[in-house]
């Protein structure tokens, strides 16, 4: 298993395109999925000593009860939201019938993440889109609680988060204030994604009319895989090798032979590309990074959509 992911748990009987974590054959309910995750464990506030023993006030340090990992250093400020509660959350949030599709704890515990899958499948473009809610927390201070609706084509997994201007589709706050009357709020996350939804199957027709010659495909791949002015022969070697993959996943992708010749089939093509491609240089992050795109979105996918949008 990777570096940074510590537990999870995936369903299926395939291992998904990010390969790790523990598979189990159905989605489970929550309390299932809570011990699935090793997620199953509190964070308990500590006082911040110094060396000398004198108390620092105002601050204190979050501690994972199971085996005293240190998960950092927060304000006074910061509320502690639980595991427990995050699940619970998103039991609230969607129904008594979701079903949770994968969860896990990386860094040591100061990140988990929980993603379920949305009750209600769309029709875009004649494709099926199945939308997931995503439910990120960090436990260390570096970041905030995020929700956000992330949909994904059903025939090849791939990701259709594109940066709309005119829907949104990620909710996040910092851990400070009133959390019950924050995740209340939350709550919009359902209206969020139905009307992301609405507007990405206004966009993707929009895309459909998007006529794109081969050598505009040609020209985009250009962009979004550039060669710098002082590459080595090895380097250049190498993206032209991945422009060749990008531009074949475009030509023959099994998914795509319905498309006709234009910015949907262009923007899911390097949809494939971004979340499927073996990258020049693997990092240990890496599969853990493109994992967490599937809520952050991802810049390639963003770009290629701006380059049709813009043509």
């Amino acid at each position: 298993m990777a570096a940074n992911v510590e537990t999870m748990f995936y369903t299926g009987r395939e291992t998904p395109w990010h390969g790790l974590g523990v598979s189990v054959e159905t989605a489970p309910t929550s309390k299932d999925a809570l011990v699935l995750a090793g997620l199953d464990w509190k964070v308990v506030q500590k006082n911040v000593y110094t060396d000398d023993w004198n108390k620092i006030d105002d601050y204190f340090v979050n501690v994972r009860d199971k085996d005293n990992q240190v998960l950092g250093v927060v304000t006074g400020r910061y509320k502690v939201v639980q595991n427990e509660e995050a699940f619970a959350f998103t039991d609230d949030l969607i129904g008594s019938g979701v079903r949770y599709e994968t969860a896990g704890s990386l860094r040591n515990g100061r990140k988990v993440w929980i993603l379920a899958k949305l009750p209600q499948m769309f029709r875009v473009a004649e494709d099926k889109v199945m939308p997931y809610l995503v439910f990120s927390n960090s436990h260390d201070g570096s970041g905030s609680i995020k929700v956000a609706m992330t949909p994904v084509r059903v025939v090849c997994n791939n990701t259709l988060n594109l940066a709309l201007s005119t829907a949104e589709r990620i909710w996040s706050t910092a851990h400070t204030g009133d959390m019950d009357a924050k995740l209340e709020d939350a709550r919009m996350t359902l209206f969020m994604a139905q009307d992301y939804m609405n507007k990405l199957s206004t966009e993707v027709d929009e895309l459909c009319k998007k006529r794109v010659s081969d050598a505009a495909v040609q020209e985009y791949i250009r962009l979004l895989l550039p060669i710098p002015d002082n590459a080595t022969s090895v380097t250049e070697s190498n993206i032209i090798r991945l422009r060749r993959d990008m531009a074949k996943r475009y030509a023959n992708a099994p998914d795509l032979k319905h498309v006709g010749k234009n910015g949907y089939r262009f923007v899911n093509a390097v949809s494939d590309f971004a979340t499927h491609a073996a990258p020049l240089r693997k990092t240990k992050n890496y599969k853990e990074n493109l994992f967490l795109k599937t809520m952050e979105g991802n810049p390639m996918i963003d770009k290629a959509y701006e380059l049709v949008r813009a043509a």
